[in-house]
């Protein structure tokens, strides 16, 4: 069977968008077509979806967002404007649209019928689409087609994002291809649900080993968890530590007392670091984003297990 899905990757590559933002061209029947995530502004890859869909004798009629990141959401303000074509978001995404999408409900557009599933977690204004014909699901951030999903709070929490990957598992066994948000894609859709769900109780279960060694800050558990990664990445992992340490305390596992002194130095490059001095200016309000860098974490605080 000759896939309707065809995907125009943005050309806006980093280390938080891989080889760039996946966006998909999919034929919904009767000579139709929906954009889902057109990406960043990026006129030439407007023009580019617009073409692709031309070039299959389809007319862009609707477009869709899995979430409202600047890397996946900012183009559909143009190609709608280009098309006449309405935008489709979560009911709680902030990003300029016309119609929200039903959630945990089918969604019917065009020939096409998909699946829309509430995934918090990345954001907690994410959708997932499943699409049953081809049985794929489209995931956005939440599984991308190599390496992890950034998790941070405040816009993204721990707890919902693992329930939304044990959701995948338990209610869509019979998936087989995964068109994630960024990277290749994957052919062995439940396989990829389990390395995910195992990745990410592998560095919980780190976590907690380390926290028996004695009590730690968050700059001290990245340096221990993560320190055979670049240095560079370790403001995003303090950012997931956080991520899974704000439902441990919450759950009574791991207790968090603040200590009575400024940030060091080293602290507070790991923590508060300048992202633009990083990643540069063209890129930071990605990282800003994606890292939840409006959370300043200008506090010390020391955890350890009850």
């Amino acid at each position: 069977m000759v896939s309707r899905i065809a995907n125009v990757r943005a050309p806006n590559p980093s280390a938080m968008t891989l080889t760039g933002t996946n966006s998909y061209v999919i034929d919904i029947g009767n000579g139709e077509a929906l954009v889902v995530d057109p990406g960043p502004l990026d006129l030439r890859h407007v023009d580019a979806l617009i073409d692709n869909a031309r070039s299959r004798g389809l007319t862009i009629t609707a477009i869709a967002l899995t979430h409202g990141h600047p890397d996946h959401a900012p183009a559909a303000a143009v190609l709608a404007q280009r098309t006449s074509a309405p935008v489709y978001v979560h009911p709680h995404s902030e990003v300029p649209h016309d119609r929200h999408l039903p959630l945990d409900a089918d969604w019917t557009i065009g020939g096409t019928t998909f699946r829309v599933i509430d995934a918090p977690g990345h954001t907690f204004e994410h959708v997932i689409f499943y699409e049953p014909e081809e049985a794929a699901l489209f995931t956005g951030d939440v599984i991308l087609g190599e390496g992890t999903v950034v998790i941070a709070p405040p816009g993204g929490a721990m707890r919902p994002y693992m329930n939304t990957l044990a959701r995948l598992r338990d209610e869509f066994p019979q998936a087989r291809r995964i068109y994630g948000g960024h990277g290749p894609l994957v052919d062995r859709a439940q396989d990829k649900i389990a390395e995910y769900i195992a990745h990410r109780e592998m560095r919980q279960n780190e976590l907690l080993e380390a926290l028996r060694e004695g009590p730690q800050t968050i700059p001290e558990l990245v340096q221990r968890i993560y320190g055979d990664t670049r240095r560079i990445l370790w403001p995003a992992a303090a950012r997931q530590m956080l991520a899974y340490l704000m439902p441990l305390t919450q759950e009574g596992v791991v207790h968090a007392v603040m200590l009575d002194r400024p940030l060091t130095d080293e602290e507070t490059a790991i923590l508060n670091p300048s992202w633009e001095s990083i990643v540069g200016a063209e890129h930071a309000p990605l990282i800003e984003a994606e890292l939840g860098a409006m959370l300043k974490l200008d506090k010390v605080y020391e955890y350890s297990l009850r």
